[in-house]
């Protein structure tokens, strides 16, 4: 038996669901789910760029526009975390949206650095090819980013976490 759990459930339950601060957004409507768009979808282009620059005669624009796509989700990355963490400081220690919350952010944490190393690299590189390994590099932060994306998913479809609790919900079905 786990002496860690809260004796109440639905009082962790309906503490995860209000924001910490007004930056994190209001309720039912955080700002972190948001803000993880800028860096998945930078570094998706990316990564498009990444792959035409291998067929491409002139892959200079493209190597280029990478370095500058993975810059911009590094930016959005850290404002997504900061985001990220005011919701995870909603949730009570030691329950099990704390350990999903907690892989979710290790695995961000990870693919973060290896974006950061994958962009330092290709800085240190010229602009006439892409340096295969910052683009492996790359490839395996974005799996990361997908992984920590389902335990996301998770943390909001299946646990709740800062989703309106049911008696607002029912407003949108009257």
């Amino acid at each position: 038996m786990n002496t860690h759990t809260p004796a109440d459930p639905s009082e962790a339950l309906r503490r995860s669901k209000r924001p910490k601060a007004a930056i994190a957004g209001p309720y039912g409507h955080p700002f972190h789910p948001v803000a993880v768009t800028i860096p998945i979808g930078a570094w998706s282009a990316s990564l498009i760029f990444d792959l035409i620059s291998f067929f491409v005669d002139d892959p200079e624009p493209f190597v280029v526009g990478a370095r500058i796509l993975l810059v911009i989700g590094i930016a959005g990355a850290m404002l997504a975390s900061v985001l990220g963490f005011m919701d995870f400081l909603t949730l009570r220690r030691h329950t099990a949206a704390h350990r999903t919350a907690l892989m979710h952010m290790a695995f961000n944490s990870a693919a973060l650095a290896l974006f950061v190393v994958s962009a330092v690299l290709r800085f240190d590189g010229p602009d006439t090819e892409v340096d295969v390994l910052a683009f492996v590099i790359s490839l395996v932060a974005f799996a990361a980013v997908g992984a920590s994306g389902w335990l996301g998913g998770k943390l909001a479809y299946h646990f709740g976490v800062r989703v309106a609790d049911e008696s607002t919900q029912i407003e949108g079905f009257r």
